[in-house]
């Protein structure tokens, strides 16, 4: 039988990718999106490259009623989801004092309220047929605090903590729950945050990843089941050194990076 990977933000970037994963395996998929041409035209090219189905749910996350209505269609269909990968996401620079709450307020709707609400939904049923995989999309700004970007790495934080919580929670179920933490990827989430005159992006002072190797070290690390996965050696270093330093010291590094 056929299994089949719910995929959201699966237009673009990281959830483009990833959906090309999972179609070149030979998995069917439920392409999630606000942009329905473009999804539909990726729908088009995986059933057509790789034969596999592929199943467009025009749906945007920041609507609280979202997720809801993708389970319903979901199951009105008679589909079965094997793999949820949670990757829908947006960031929004600038001071928290400055910056617009309905933006923030949308973005953790979609960053966090989304996520949960999805997996809460269809979960359940992994566990039930004790099969089952979930993938949340966090971030390396999960490690630490982001001056200047405060609310998406607080999301981002958020995140990573609820995945390894109910990763834990799940275990000896036969369903597993990955974090995939990408650094810098090159995408359009720069120009959406408002980020692209930052150090970050225009110093490039960290190495930036294809959304092609970030997806394909992702679906690696998911399909092992890792609890936690962060693509690139330099990513895995910045962690690290995060880990050891002082809070303070990691996050005037970060207010750094994110200043023009």
């Amino acid at each position: 039988m056929a299994t089949t990977a719910l995929i959201t933000g699966a237009s673009t970037g990281i959830g483009y990718a990833l959906s090309k994963c999972f179609a070149a395996d030979h998995h069917n998929v439920i392409l999630i999106a606000r942009q329905e041409a473009k999804l539909r035209q990726v729908a088009a090219e995986l059933s057509g490259q790789f034969g596999v189905s592929a199943k467009v749910i025009v749906a945007d996350l920041a609507n609280p009623d979202a997720p809801q209505q993708i389970a319903d269609e979901v199951r009105q269909d008679s589909l079965q989801v094997d793999y949820l990968i949670n990757n829908a996401g947006f960031g929004l620079g600038g001071k928290f004092v400055e910056t617009k709450l309905p933006a923030e307020l949308e973005m953790m709707q979609v960053n966090m309220v989304a996520l949960v609400h999805l997996s809460k939904l269809l979960l359940p049923a992994m566990v039930a047929r004790r099969h089952g995989k979930i993938m949340n999309v966090a971030s390396t700004a999960a490690f630490q605090p982001g001056p200047l970007m405060a609310v998406y790495y607080a999301t981002k934080a958020f995140v990573l903590s609820f995945t390894e919580a109910i990763a834990n929670e799940l275990a000896g179920t036969g369903v597993t729950v990955t974090a995939l933490c990408p650094g810098p990827t090159r995408s359009e989430f720069q120009q959406r945050a408002g980020i692209e005159n930052t150090r970050l992006v225009k110093g490039k002072l960290m190495g930036f990843m294809s959304s092609e190797a970030v997806a394909q070290i992702g679906y690696r690390g998911l399909m092992q089941g890792k609890r936690l996965v962060i693509p690139g050696l330099i990513n895995k270093i910045g962690v690290q050194s995060i880990r050891l330093s002082p809070r303070r010291v990691a996050t005037q590094i970060a207010r750094m990076l994110q200043e023009s």
